[in-house]
Parts: structure tokens; sequence; C-alpha cells
């Protein structure tokens, strides 16, 4: 039974690694795409970007909040993105994290107001709780505001290749050292994903026969040390690699940004949906 969950474990874990690996090469693909966005220019998407967040953030109207999130979807269509891979990149996750901070506002000893379910109430003593109308639209705002902008997030990182990102960022006078752990960030998890996978996959090919629960914790604590050391050492290993490539804090593209009428005329519609979004939901 110990062999079985532990073949079970190493196997999740690898699939889950290896799944992961497939993901960041399959977003890749997808902004070399022939789409809508794919052809605006990265500054274009940045600003545009920048606009609906902010629109986002300043509504308080939920039907204005939903219908922002509702216009990703057909731009997404528009940009070849596989929609059952944009949903779960925003939905999977994001609900729990979210519901763990919006669970406390649903509850009347936070959200007072007229209850919309009643849980407890007691006469003596005095005990009531309820979920309250007030909490569920406090709730449904955070759900659908954070929603929304992750939506927004991951339809500019799926379209735009993370160099020509990096660029826009850099001309649109972000400051170099953000900028610069931005690109490491993103090369170091990968590399450090392709050593988490090589030690499980290394593991699994020396696993004969039985393994007790307790051999494999300690196999695990040991693990996570390794891959500790290996994660400092992988570091100065990935930055000297990118200054060997003529890496020097600046992100480096073969063609060069250029404005386009396309360009403008989607950064003014983008500007245009924000601002009537802003007023609306004032």
């Amino acid at each position: 039974m110990s062999s079985k969950l532990s073949r079970g474990f190493f196997e999740k874990t690898l699939g889950d690694i290896t799944g992961t690996l497939e993901q960041t090469l399959f977003a890749e693909e997808i902004s070399r795409q022939a789409g809508l966005l794919q052809s605006l220019d990265p500054r274009t998407k940045l600003i545009g970007a920048l606009a609906l967040l902010l629109a986002i953030s300043l509504s308080h109207n939920l039907i204005v909040i939903l219908a922002l999130y509702i216009l990703t979807l057909p731009m997404a269509y528009a940009s070849r993105v596989p929609m059952g891979f944009y949903l779960k990149r925003v939905w999977m996750f994001m609900p729990f994290f979210t519901g763990i901070v919006a669970l406390p506002a649903l509850f009347s000893p936070f959200s007072p107001g007229t209850p919309f379910i009643t849980l407890i109430d007691l006469a003596s003593p005095r005990i009531f709780l309820a979920i309250t109308q007030p909490g569920v639209i406090t709730a449904a705002f955070l759900l659908l505001r954070v929603g929304a902008s992750v939506s927004i997030a991951v339809l500019l990182i799926l379209t735009t290749r993370w160099t020509t990102l990096l660029k826009a960022l850099r001309v649109l006078r972000v400051p170099q050292i953000f900028v610069l752990i931005l690109g490491m960030t993103y090369r170091y998890i990968y590399v450090l994903l392709h050593a988490a996978n090589n030690m499980f996959l290394a593991r699994q090919s020396r696993v004969v026969g039985r393994v007790s629960s307790s051999d494999n914790r300690r196999w695990l604590a040991n693990s996570m040390g390794m891959l500790f050391a290996k994660s400092y050492e992988l570091s100065d290993q990935v930055y000297l690699a990118m200054q060997s490539r003529g890496f020097r804090g600046e992100a480096q593209v073969m063609e060069s940004l250029m404005w386009r009428s396309a360009d403008w005329m989607w950064l003014a519609i983008f500007v245009i949906v924000a601002g009537i979004a802003i007023f609306l939901g004032r």
C-alpha cells in the first residue's frame, strides 16, 4: 500500500511539474499566433490594459465590471486563445484565494444589514449569525473585480511575447530594476521547474519495491534543502548566462516597436471604453 502511495505521489508530482512546463510553452505559442491582440504594438496593449484595470478598480457598479469582463471573451477568441485554456488560467485558483478573503464579508458581524440567509438565531444567550445582503454584494464585488482584473492581465500575457512586453515597459519609462527583476524571475522559474522535475524523475527511477512513509518524508525534507541550495546556485548561473548572451539590463528584441494606425485606433477604443466604464460606474 505504501509503495502504491509513493509511486502515486511521485507520478502526480511529475505530472504537475510537466504540465506547468507544457502550459508555459503553450502560452509562448499563443503569443506567436496571428490573432487580433498579437498584431498590436505591445505598448498599445499595455496602456489599454492599464486603462481597463483602472476602470475596474474605480467602478462601483457590478454590471459595469461584469461588462468589462465579458468584453475580454470575444477579444480572447479573436486572438486565437483557446477559451478553455483561458478560463482555466483565470478561474481555477482565483476563487479559492479570493474567496478566503471575501468569506468573512458575507456574515452579519462584518456586514450588518438585511439577512439573506439566517444561520443561527438564538434568544438566550442572544446569538445571531446570518449571511446578509450587503455581505453578498461586497463579496460579489471583490470576486468579480479580481476576476475581471486577472482576465485582462492573463490576456495581455498570453498574447504578448515576454521580451517585447519587457521592451514596452522600458519604452514607457518603467524603472530598469523592475524590468530586470521581471525578466530574471521569468527565466529563473522555468529553470527551477526543470530542476525540480529532474529531481523527482531521478527519485522515481530509483524506487524499487516497498517504500515506507517515513522514508518518503525524509527524502522530501532532504530534497527541499537540496532544491533551495540548487536554486541559490541557479540564480547566479541564470544571470551569468543572460549576460553571456548580451543582456545588460535591457530587453532586446529583433523587431523595432512602431506605432501604426491600427494601434492608435485600438488604443483610442480601450481608453474610450475605460472612460465610459468609469463614468457609468460612479
